[in-house]
């Protein structure tokens, strides 16, 4: 009897400690987010200067392990555009070779080189702040036709469009880890290296590698629709676990370790993410990964080297919040509110593939062009998640993402500010919330089913620059909008583990953004720099309820014709 009292009391003191450093990671987490807050009179530490001798490499490469290089197929009229964004409009195509070539084609390889006089770098499919793209891809995968004889976890090198293979395993440990999913189930896996973002932004950086991971979902999300597959976020997996089957555990005998690099050794790579793709058909609703053939990734016999992408670093608290906001197992977070079904829009003679392969992000914006009433509203639905509505079907969770829109130039709607609640189980509490909102009125000729309220109508493009750090082009467009994220409930449900998803879910909602506006002819670009609690004081939000997480802005571009745009791949 003794000895079972002594258990339970063991195991409440161990209850009360994982509480206890839950809540301190919590605190760390909203310490962070209000340290690195730009405001009027003081901005978040950075460098403050581009110290070129430790500018990163872009490219992480995985010297000695066998490399696979994969096709690259031009863009064609079909699939088009509108029906990649609802699950099932597109019949799936095998997975292939060819498939998984075009997935990561369509999703995470370069689009196009730039050039001025002697300098020359490389755009992507998925968007980066600052074009400094910290995230990395991975590829987990049993036997496929044309790639692979056996299961393997691979690393995306996207210079060269090809997979460096880490390591190969045994078809038992390939069918213990998948064989709850569908057939033709195969993983995609994204890492962060945070010192690429923080050799330019210093502190916040950690920020804007969560917006880059986001739309690189998105972006995957979205390719996977194009290829008639599904794709979801295997959410109850802890890090420690994806560090495992990515091979970027310490744990991993060829993998680095998570230390930041002192001279000589890699940069660390914090696992985020990892995506279940399979063809649409049966749903990937009830599935997971079991724990126990994980840990058989750690004594793999992993391939290659990681390369040092810099000669010196400053970590900038990067490891700490990294560290605060690490996730151990722990269930899905499941959609609580009652299925919606998606906006069933006309699909337009546009192609998927062109509008992927040809976004870019607008330099400037005109501050003369002007959309119509309509394809403003289209460009909203487009960012509404219900579940089978791509790319937000990736995601585990309701939303929590609402927008908060100047509109500059909308044919035949005031200017003024607008809200788009994307979760209406909210809209009470947020119009409590908005204090300063002078009523909630549905704008002229507004779809019914989007929940789009004017707040005020007056002209607010010089708020929206002074807002978004004094930058032009937030004023200069159709319209830009601040991303407004339901902020301490979620911590305090999940965990501190929840902050970079709700980064995760701005990001995806920019990637939409991003495509939508190539697709009304137009062009966008997210924005990073804002002064977070001024766009509160605008809004009238206090407290920890809601946070402003990112900005955006939309128009027609100034194209700078001093740069030379070329292929992305040689014989393109």
């Amino acid at each position: 009897m003794f000895g079972l009292e002594a258990a339970q009391k063991s195991q409440l003191l161990a209850t009360e400690w994982m509480d206890l450093m839950s809540d301190n990671s919590i605190q760390a987490v909203f310490d962070y987010h209000q340290a690195t807050k730009h405001g009027y009179y003081r901005y978040a530490a950075s460098p403050g200067y581009l110290d070129w001798d430790s500018q990163p490499n872009p490219f992480r490469r995985y010297d000695g392990a066998r490399m696979i290089h994969l096709e690259k197929t031009p863009p064609t009229d079909e699939p088009r555009y509108d029906d990649a964004f609802v699950d099932g409009r597109i019949a799936p195509v095998p997975v292939s070779m060819r498939s998984i070539s075009q997935l990561l084609y369509d999703s995470l390889a370069i689009s196009a080189w730039k050039s001025v006089e002697e300098t020359r770098w490389a755009l992507r499919v998925n968007p980066s702040s600052g074009n400094l793209h910290p995230t990395e891809g991975y590829l987990i995968c049993g036997p496929i036709d044309g790639l692979a004889t056996a299961p393997m976890v691979c690393h995306y090198a996207p210079k060269e469009h090809a997979l460096e293979v880490r390591a190969e395993f045994d078809l038992r440990l390939w069918q213990q880890l998948c064989g709850r999913f569908p057939p033709g189930t195969f993983f995609t896996g994204l890492t962060s290296i945070h010192w690429r973002e923080a050799w330019k932004y210093g502190q916040r950086a950690y920020r804007y590698c969560q917006h880059d991971a986001g739309h690189a979902i998105g972006a995957i999300s979205i390719a996977a629709a194009g290829l008639g597959w599904q794709a979801r976020i295997l959410d109850d997996l802890g890090t420690d676990e994806l560090g495992l089957l990515m091979g970027i555990s310490g744990d991993c005998e060829a993998g680095h370790k998570r230390e930041a690099g002192p001279k000589g050794r890699a940069e660390a790579e914090e696992p985020d993410v990892l995506i279940a793709v399979a063809p649409s058909g049966r749903q990937m609703e009830e599935t997971e990964l079991p724990g126990d053939p994980i840990r058989i990734f750690a004594a793999l016999d992993w391939r290659g080297r990681p390369n040092q992408l810099s000669a010196s670093h400053v970590g900038w608290g990067m490891e700490e919040i990294a560290e605060a906001a690490r996730k151990g197992r722990s269930r899905r977070c499941e959609w609580s509110a009652d299925p919606v079904k998606p906006w069933l829009l006309d699909a337009r003679p546009l192609s998927l593939r062109r509008m992927i392969r040809q976004r870019r992000s607008a330099v400037a914006m005109d501050g003369e062009t002007s959309i119509s009433r309509e394809a403003f509203y289209h460009i909203l639905q487009k960012t509404l998640a219900a579940p089978g509505s791509v790319p937000f079907s990736t995601l585990s969770w309701k939303p929590h993402i609402h927008l908060a829109v100047f509109v500059h130039r909308v044919d035949d709607l005031p200017a003024g500010l607008y809200f788009l609640v994307r979760d209406g189980s909210q809209k009470t509490a947020l119009e409590a919330a908005l204090t300063k909102a002078d009523a909630w009125r549905p704008p002229p000729g507004c779809p019914e089913r989007l929940e789009l309220y004017c707040l005020a109508e007056a002209d607010l493009r010089g708020a929206a620059q002074q807002i978004s750090c004094t930058q032009e082009i937030a004023s200069a467009g159709c319209f830009s909008l601040g991303m407004i994220a339901q902020y301490r409930e979620p911590l305090e449900r999940h965990g501190p583990w929840f902050y970079p998803r709700l980064f995760w879910e701005a990001g995806v909602v920019g990637q939409v953004l991003y495509l939508e506006a190539e697709a009304a002819g137009i062009r966008s670009t997210g924005i990073g720099c804002y002064f977070d609690d001024a766009m509160h004081e605008l809004l009238g939000l206090e407290g920890r309820s809601y946070q402003d997480l990112y900005h955006f802005t939309i128009g027609g571009p100034i194209e700078d014709t001093r740069l030379t745009t070329l292929p992305a791949y040689a014989g393109e």
